[in-house]
């Protein structure tokens, strides 16, 4: 099951993916995709609905971030091989875990808006898992229990403030627009094996990224017990969980994005983003 939000910033409307593409208004049932309808329950009940008798929504409205009012917004660092050698770091023995502030979060298609004088803004397309029930210190052969589902997302960085700035990677990371998500949100039982999905990103046509999760050093299983040993994850926390190589730090000459550039990103079964930079 796909489920997004659709609408004007702040008048987005719950809406879910039937099976030609459509998208259908679920606002007669549902008030809004918050945190608690993330609930294996409440998603059953959302995948027993007949979609096509439901009203269609307009496929050239603006998508927003498929879940409201999430409260917790996590990164893992070098998480493929090859990023962590292209960024000349060690593989680490352990994930490195970081935050990015919620305000950061912004529909797929939305631009992203460069921070003032920035020169070293970077693109990272990643996997994002979305907790769906709440995760205290759990098992790794328990931890995918605790997954509503994954998203697209990219994990844009301003690299002068992520390195430069007295070593809090949060900095660089949560300028406003820096997290887009989406387009929808894909539920667990759709992706049985979230290791096995393709993913790429473009800059203007010309592709930067191109790998696979199977690369990911700690897979999901992992870094969901792993981060829920020393923090309470809550329903709706989307942690992105890497990025592969080829970000624009790591290119020699390194490359940055600049005004007017065109960001593609896509990945299986979890759709596709186009952002502007402005």
């Amino acid at each position: 099951m796909k489920l997004l939000r659709v609408g004007a910033p702040g008048a987005e409307k719950p809406a879910a993916l039937d099976a030609q593409g459509i998208i259908r208004d679920l606002s007669a049932l549902v008030p809004d995709l918050t945190p608690d309808w993330l609930a294996p329950e409440k998603l059953r009940a959302l995948a027993a609905i007949e979609l096509e008798r439901l009203p269609v929504l307009s496929a050239d409205a603006r998508i927003g971030v498929p879940v409201a009012g999430i409260r917790q917004f996590i990164g893992i660092a070098l998480n493929y091989r090859k990023h962590a050698e292209e960024s000349g770091q060690a593989i680490p023995a352990e994930p490195i875990v970081f935050n990015k502030a919620i305000t950061s979060l912004s529909g797929p298609n939305d631009a992203i808006v460069m921070p003032p004088g920035s020169e070293h803004t970077d693109w990272e397309i990643e996997m994002g898992i979305v907790i769906g029930t709440t995760a205290r210190s759990v098992a790794q052969n328990k931890a995918l229990d605790h997954v509503a589902g994954y998203c697209l997302a990219n994990d844009l960085s301003e690299r002068h403030w992520q390195n430069h700035r007295n070593g809090q990677w949060c900095k660089g990371k949560s300028f406003d627009t820096f997290g887009p998500i989406g387009p929808w949100l894909v539920t667990a039982d759709d992706i049985p094996d979230p290791q096995a999905l393709d993913m790429e990103l473009s800059v203007n046509g010309e592709r930067k990224q191109a790998s696979n999760t199977s690369d990911m050093i700690f897979p999901v299983a992992y870094i969901v017990s792993y981060v829920s040993q020393f923090m309470t994850l809550l329903p709706g926390d989307v942690i992105v969980s890497g990025t592969p190589g080829g970000v624009g730090m790591g290119l020699k000459p390194p490359q940055y994005l600049k005004r007017g550039d065109v960001v593609r990103l896509a990945m299986d079964k979890l759709g596709t983003q186009t952002q502007v930079v402005a």
